[in-house]
C-alpha cells in the first residue's frame, strides 16, 4: 500500500520518537514536525484508521507492528538515497539528509531493491546510522562515546548522537567521518576536553561538548 508523504512523515517521526516500544505524546509530535496538536490528532485519526499506530486519545500513539514495518522502510529508503549521495554523487555528509528527505518518498520497491544492489548492499548510512535490509533487519555496532574511550585505544568512528548541520561541519573542518580511525592521547581535566589522534594530521584538542556526541566502535 502507498501513504502519503504526510502520512510517511507522521510514521517516521513516531518511530523516531521511539514509538515502536512506547507511547508517543500529541504535543511531542507537533513540536518534532512543527504543526498544531489539533492537527496532529487528525492525522492520528487516519494512521489508526488504516492500523498502522495503536491510539488512544490523550494515551499517545505507537506503532502497529504494520505500522514498524513501514516506519522501518521508510528509513532504508532514507538511509540508502544518503549513502548514494555521498559515495556515488560525492556530497558533503551534512549536505544528504535534506536531499534523502525527499527522495525517501520514492517507493517503487524495485527502485530501491536495484539501489541497494548496486551500492553493494551498504549496512550503514554515511552518518554511522544502521540501514535496515528488506526485511527490516538492521546490523549493530557495540559503540562508545567517544569520552569514554580508555588513552591510547585505537578505535574507528562509527555514529553520532548529534547530526545538526553545525556537528557535522565542525567534523568535516576536522576531517573526521565515519570509518575514521581515532585515537585519544590525553584527557584534561579542567575542561574534559580530549587531544585526539587521527592518520595523517598533527593531535589537536577538541571539546568534551562534541566528543561526547561521536560513537566509535574498538575491539
Amino acid at each position: 500500500m502507498n501513504y502519503s508523504v504526510s502520512e510517511e512523515n507522521y510514521i517516521k517521526a513516531i518511530y523516531n520518537l521511539n514509538g515502536n516500544k512506547q507511547p508517543v505524546s500529541t504535543n511531542a509530535l507537533a513540536e518534532t514536525l512543527d504543526t498544531k496538536p489539533a492537527s496532529v490528532t487528525d492525522m492520528l485519526k487516519k494512521l489508526k484508521a488504516k492500523k498502522l499506530i495503536v491510539y488512544q486519545p490523550y494515551q499517545g500513539c505507537r506503532l502497529s507492528a504494520e505500522g514498524v514495518k513501514v516506519a522501518l522502510n521508510i528509513v532504508r529508503r532514507h538511509r540508502l538515497w544518503e549513502y548514494f549521495l555521498a559515495e556515488k554523487l560525492k556530497f558533503e555528509w551534512n549536505e544528504v539528509h535534506a536531499v534523502a528527505e525527499e527522495l525517501e518518498h520514492v517507493s517503487s520497491p524495485k527502485l530501491i531493491e536495484r539501489l541497494d544492489e548496486y551500492l553493494g548492499f551498504p549496512r550503514f548510512d554515511p552518518h554511522g546510522d544502521p540501514i535496515p535490509d528488506h526485511e527490516g533487519k538492521m546490523q549493530t555496532l557495540k559503540q562508545v562515546k567517544l569520552t569514554q574511550l580508555p588513552l591510547h585505544t585505537p578505535a574507528k568512528v562509527s555514529g553520532l548522537t548529534d547530526q545538526s548541520t553545525d556537528m557535522l561541519e565542525l567534523l568535516r573542518h576536522r576531517r573526521i567521518s565515519i570509518g575514521t580511525a581515532v585515537e585519544i592521547n590525553r584527557k584534561f581535566g579542567f575542561d574534559h576536553s580530549v587531544e585526539i589522534k587521527i592518520q595523517d594530521n598533527p593531535l589537536f584538542i577538541i571539546s568534551e561538548q562534541a566528543a561526547q556526541h561521536i560513537l566509535v566502535h574498538h575491539e
